[in-house]
């Protein structure tokens, strides 16, 4: 109509590429996924959607059949209609382009004049289109048949359907061809990432999801020999954990102990602001004395040491004062000295030095444990072994009973109902240093295999694992902390529990935190972008199940809260917890662990 005039926008590109997401950059384009019904164009438009949004590039997918139900529900499969579709489709991705978004289009769109005229739309307006080719033979394609829709057309029930009776015509020169016949999901989505990369759409520092900070093979003579010339500093065994924590890549992207910029960004606004927003929300500070910092002042870097042997590198130092009381009330609200990681903190050093780390080799304790201290990248790398397609993890400090194990098998349910096919388990016990009354890991262990031998929790989907981190018990705050490295390493649903990290004020003997306010927290945390929190649901013992149960209040009288307490009393004294409270075996090897106390005693 010529009474219809296009208003300019007052909002530039480039003023909304700073504010739509946490990556600063306009990088609105349209990926445009054409390919056979059953190719796999909806899971790699899911996947990528949920792997660009985890790293922060705001981005949406369209979908042929959701599409249907909605903006289309007014077009039929007709040569006309099936033009109408697709010419609606790529105005409305153009417009999701423009506005700075990765638009993702998963349509079989079968004729190359419809694409054209797609990439036309894209290009009068100035906007990136990457028409990618989801190539998969039709025999394979057949074989998937997710909806019965070749069946159908097989059998004349669908007519002018795409393969069969109906022409795909091929892209002649798509900027991508994505053979899903022969490639994992994962491989795909990382082709489409470089092809982005190197459009500029996703920027490169963005998508290092681990960064080890091991020397590499080829340079390790080298710097072993350097770390013997260099002056040292002896390290504690706290630090040591927190060197393992680093080098490991858990938390990625430091590159060492935090500098003054990085601390300060960290106890002010729980992130690191160098690229986007990253949720960083304890401090990882090296402390030394002030008699260490006049002798190694000066000095281009210097040798980590524990137990007198050299364990790291820390380049260009940086020296800033350890202000141990305000550190203590950012990080904990509270600089109670009675508190146990208080404690360590206001007997520590004066000064804090950062700096980059070079670690001479993978941490190890000999504690028969070692097995079970899995990197990110080894657990990324277990997870696709098992092909899970969900990871959901439970951080715990404590020996698992049945109320643990149900918020762990509803979490599954509720992903098998999702449409998950195989969520796998991850069980991340904390092994870094706890206050002494908590059960030491190496008995911990033993109860978590406990339990799986007794199939509570399903062995087949479920990895054991030992998180290297210094337990803080800083609760809301240290939370953040614990969902972030789980994140990092390949966790996309994370439970939260009651009281998360938290523990009694030392003088008052009540809580030190608000219980329900971890998971309040982690839920509107920043930077935790592509991990999904499952709430806590409160799980108490129901005496008429004589099994753990989701609380009901209606039926309060039904149900018994067994303390921590009383269970240690129990384990204590050799009595037996009532039936389905915990697994026997479990059991057996708590009640051991507390009569080997009472002996020492």
């Amino acid at each position: 109509s010529t009474n219809v005039v296009y208003q300019a926008h007052h909002v530039s590109r480039s003023k909304r590429g700073q504010v739509v997401g946490t990556r600063g950059g306009f990088r609105g384009c349209t990926v445009w996924l054409t390919g056979l019904s059953g190719a796999g164009k909806t899971t790699i438009g899911f996947a990528l959607e949920e792997y660009l949004v985890s790293h922060s590039i705001p981005c949406y997918s369209l979908d042929g059949d959701n599409v249907r139900h909605g903006l289309n529900k007014n077009l039929g499969f007709s040569a006309e209609d099936r033009e109408e579709n697709i010419r609606r489709i790529a105005e409305v991705a153009r417009l999701f382009a423009d506005a700075g978004l990765v638009c993702i289009t998963s349509f079989i769109s079968p004729f190359t004049k419809d694409r054209q005229n797609a990439r036309k739309i894209h290009e009068a307006a100035g906007l990136p289109f990457f028409e990618i080719f989801v190539d998969a033979p039709l025999n394979i394609c057949e074989s998937r048949d997710v909806k019965g829709l070749y069946k159908k057309a097989r059998a004349g029930e669908i007519k002018g359907f795409t393969g069969i009776d109906s022409e795909y015509e091929k892209p002649e020169s798509p900027e991508l061809v994505l053979k899903t016949n022969v490639a994992s999901v994962s491989e795909c989505i990382q082709q489409v990432v470089e092809l982005l990369q190197t459009e500029n759409i996703v920027p490169h520092g963005s998508v290092k999801d681990v960064l080890e900070l091991f020397v590499p093979e080829n340079k390790l003579d080298h710097v072993r020999a350097e770390a013997e010339m260099l002056p040292s500093v002896e390290i504690t065994k706290l630090d040591l954990q927190w060197v393992q924590v680093l080098s490991e890549g858990w938390a990625t992207p430091l590159t060492g102990f935090m500098r003054e910029a990085e601390y300060l960004q960290v106890i002010h606004f729980g992130t690191l602001l160098n690229d986007g927003v990253v949720n960083l929300s304890i401090p990882i500070v090296l402390p030394i004395s002030t008699e260490d910092k006049e002798r190694l002042e000066g000095c281009e870097a210097l040798a980590l040491s524990y137990a007198g042997r050299r364990v790291a590198v820390l380049k260009s130092p940086e020296y800033f004062q350890h202000r141990k009381e305000e550190r203590c009330a950012r990080v904990w609200g509270t600089t109670c000295a009675k508190h146990p990681h208080i404690k360590m903190v206001m007997e520590s050093g004066d000064w804090l030095v950062g700096g980059d780390l070079l670690v001479l080799e993978k941490i190890k304790w000999n504690d028969g444990l070692d097995q079970y201290r899995l990197t990110p990248l080894a657990l990324k790398q277990r997870f696709r072994e098992m092909n899970a397609d969900a990871v959901f993890a439970f951080q715990l400090r404590n020996p698992v009973h049945n109320g643990h194990a149900l918020l762990m098998q509803d979490t599954r349910r509720q992903l098998l109902e999702r449409g998950y096919k195989n969520p796998v388990l991850l069980l991340h016990p904390l092994g870094g240093w706890t206050k002494d009354d908590d059960v030491p890991l190496e008995w911990r262990m033993k109860q978590h295999a406990a339990v799986l031998e007794e199939q509570v929790l399903d062995p087949k989907s479920t990895i054991v694992a030992i998180f290297p981190s210094p337990m803080l018990y800083a609760g809301p705050t240290e939370v953040q902390w614990h969902c972030r490295a789980r994140m990092v390493a390949g966790a996309n649903f994370y439970i939260v529990g009651r009281d998360p990290a938290g523990m009694p004020h030392p003088e008052t003997k009540k809580d030190l935190y608000e219980p329900t306010q971890g998971g309040k927290v982690l839920s509107m945390a920043p930077g935790l972008t592509s991990v999904e929190i499952i709430p806590f649901r409160v799980a108490a013992y129901n005496k008429l199940k004589r099994a753990m149960d989701f609380y009901d209040p209606k039926r309060h009288d039904d149900f018994d809260f067994i303390s921590g307490t009383r269970m240690r009393k129990l384990a204590r004294e050799g009595e037996n917890p009532p039936d389905g409270f915990m697994a026997p075996k479990a059991w057996k090897v708590l009640t051991e662990y507390y009569q080997s106390l009472e002996k020492k005693n």
